[in-house]
Parts: C-alpha cells; structure tokens; sequence
C-alpha cells in the first residue's frame, strides 16, 4: 500500500510536497535511523533501507540521495522539534532559563537515544556530516539560537557582547552533557541526572563571577577561539574581532 500511494503523486512531481510525499520521506528516514542504531553508520546502505521499507531503491533515492541526507533530515526534524518547545523559555535569570532549555534538549532527544548513541562517531567525529560540519549549521542555529536568547533575554542579562558569547559558551556545554548522557551507562541515566543538577547548583555562583570584568572578557575571548576552533575562519572574518577589548574597564 506503501508503494501505491506514493505512485499516485505522478512520476514528475517532488517528493514532499504532498501529505503523502511527507508521511513517505518521514517513514523511510525513521526506517533509516533505526536500521543505523541497530547496524551503525558505517554498516547501513541505502540498499538495506530500502529492502527494509519494502521500496525500490530508486524511489529511496528520490527522498535521500545519499546518507548524509538522512542524517540532515534527522537533524531537521530533531532540530525544529526542540525550536517549537524552546518558545516556552520561562520568563527570568539566565541561569533558571539555560536549565530549561537544557532540559528540554534532552527530553527531545529521549526517544532517539539508542540511535543517537550508535551515531556518535558521526555526530562528534564526521567534519562533513557531524554537528559541527556546515552541512548541519542550519540546524545548529536554531538550537544555539534559544541558548543565546536563554541568556540575552533573561532579566539579568550582562551586555550585549557578553550575553551572545555566554550564550553560545551555555550552548556547547549543553553539547557536552549530551554527550555524557548518550554515553551514560548508569540505571535510567542516574548519572546525566545528577550531572545536570550539580550545573544547577554551580550557576549562581557563576552569576556573580560574571559581574567581575576580567570574567566577561574571558567570556568573549573564549567564545571568539571555540567559534575559530570549531567553524574555521578568524575572529575578524566572523564579525567579531578583539570584541574583549571593546568591554568596558569595570563592570556594568
């Protein structure tokens, strides 16, 4: 039946564009994904996947041209998802509002764990198809983006410059301890649990540090050498050079 509907849409038009072509790419990419955490990356081929769904290859090369496709759409769905949920920011300090987002980082990614686990060799290691690589910037936006609103929008925001460093800092820690929690071995991840309120318990004391001058140019400074690190390019080339320096002598 799965075969049939989506004949119906005509040879010649784009999958994706119907409510069928939707539901088609969202079952193969699902099929995908679970044959990868059952099999790993590197052992799965699109062939597999299509023998899996019950399609022609051809027709699963329609949808997703190669794997990296489906790792991008895993990424789209899972980074649109957290978007949709990070809207409910609670109103307050940055601190209270980073724990949220984390939060609901994880409780997105809750039901994908068993296949983000198995692709963690792509999505920590792969410069072209991991979370880092260009092909996934978009994706990384989005999400980056309510960790840097986490902060910039909070009721105790500390300048601009150092509230969109922070925020982007806050957003690669949150990486961290997803890390751990995909890695985590313990009972029901005990573990990741504790984790994240040990980070709780350590925030507001990172508050007050971050009144202290030299802490927010450390801030800047930082953020400006993990951004060269991680996403290439200079300082000056990505809008943001010697930024530490144009903070003010005392804080504000």
């Amino acid at each position: 039946m799965f075969t049939k509907n989506v004949k119906t849409r005509g040879r010649g038009r784009p999958p994706g564009q119907t409510a069928q072509g939707a539901a088609a790419k969202q079952r193969l990419s699902a099929i995908a994904v679970k044959l990868m955490a059952e099999r790993g990356y590197a052992s799965t081929t699109l062939r597999d996947v299509a023998k899996e769904a019950g399609v022609s290859v051809g027709l699963l090369y329609r949808y997703f041209p190669s794997k990296r496709a489906i790792i991008i759409a895993l990424y789209d769905e899972l980074s649109a998802d957290y978007a949709r949920q990070a809207l409910d920011l609670p109103r307050g300090k940055w601190r209270d509002r980073f724990t949220f987002a984390l939060k609901t980082s994880l409780a997105v990614l809750a039901p994908h764990r068993m296949a983000l686990r198995a692709l963690i060799p792509v999505l920590v290691g792969d410069p072209e198809e991991g979370v880092f690589a260009e092909t996934a910037a978009f994706s990384r936006v989005r999400v980056q983006g309510a960790f840097e609103a986490a902060v910039t929008d909070s009721s105790d925001a500390p300048p601009p410059i150092v509230a969109a460093a922070l925020g982007r800092l806050l957003y690669l820690a949150h990486l961290a301890v997803l890390l751990w929690w995909l890695l985590d071995k313990s009972p029901k991840q005990r573990a990741t649990t504790a984790l994240v309120l040990l980070l709780q318990q350590m925030l507001p004391s990172a508050a007050l540090s971050l009144r202290l001058p030299s802490i927010r140019r450390f801030v800047v400074s930082s953020d400006e050498l993990v951004r060269e690190a991680l996403f290439g390019g200079t300082p000056r080339e990505m809008g943001s050079s010697l930024l530490a320096d144009r903070l003010p002598a005392e804080s504000s």
